[in-house]
């Protein structure tokens, strides 16, 4: 049977500093979204502020621009969908059975406090369905509580891009902060691979999250899983 999933994206298209540009690590989208839809499942795309989703220029060259990414960028039908994203007024979480966050360092700036992404979640979560991140996707949980006021990631094992990750890539000094410290402060159990930058999920019950872009299939996979 054909689910319905709610993929997120960013607005945000530079770093602190405006000559720095980030935006959607365009892979961890296309991969997932390629999982989704081998399984026929009906997706679609939001953003906090809907309209345009710019790119990560660094996911663009090789070797991190894959078969997969690269049929997106040459699909005009496809990019017109990073063009037009929803806005969350738009969404009604009853219709979804998962939503899917996806990263690059873009989400650290507008994922965490987004209001309207925080009640698509809370509702998708308390409804039974599945919610999953990769990588940066997983600031957008960090401050997102359920009806009782709880957090919904306390005492529930995670992962997401790890700050030895952030420094190997060289960019520890331009982050607003240390999502992993921040995740671990929030009372989740945090949890990462012992070798940076290889594929790495975490499952704890509906909440599923992968380590970084490398992990955008595997953390599909097990979303379909559950599905």
């Amino acid at each position: 049977m054909s689910k319905r999933i709610l993929h997120v994206v960013s607005n945000v298209s530079h770093y602190s500093d405006p000559l720095r540009p980030t935006g959607l690590w365009l892979s961890e989208l296309t991969h997932a979204w390629d999982v989704f839809a081998a399984r026929g499942h009906d997706q679609h795309i939001v953003s906090p502020k809907g309209g345009v989703s710019p790119l990560e220029p660094r996911a663009l060259k090789w070797p991190l621009l894959d078969a997969s990414a690269k049929a997106w960028l040459s699909d005009p039908g496809r990019m017109a969908l990073l063009a037009s994203t929803m806005r969350p007024d738009d969404v009604e979480p009853a219709r979804y059975d998962a939503i899917y966050f996806t990263g690059g360092h873009a989400v650290m700036w507008d994922f965490p406090d987004d209001g309207g992404l925080q009640r698509i979640t809370r509702a998708i979560w308390e409804r039974e369905g599945i919610v999953s991140a990769v990588c940066h996707g997983y600031c957008a949980l960090l401050n997102t509580r359920l009806s009782d006021g709880r957090l919904l990631v306390e005492n529930r094992k995670v992962t997401g891009f790890s700050w030895t990750e952030e420094v190997l890539a060289g960019v520890a000094k331009e982050m607003p902060y240390n999502a992993e410290a921040e995740m671990k402060r929030r009372g989740a159990a945090y949890k990462k691979a012992f070798l940076p930058f290889v594929s790495h999920v975490v499952l704890d019950g509906r909440l599923v999250t992968g380590q970084n872009p490398f992990s955008a299939k595997a953390t599909a996979e097990k979303v379909v899983m559950l599905l």
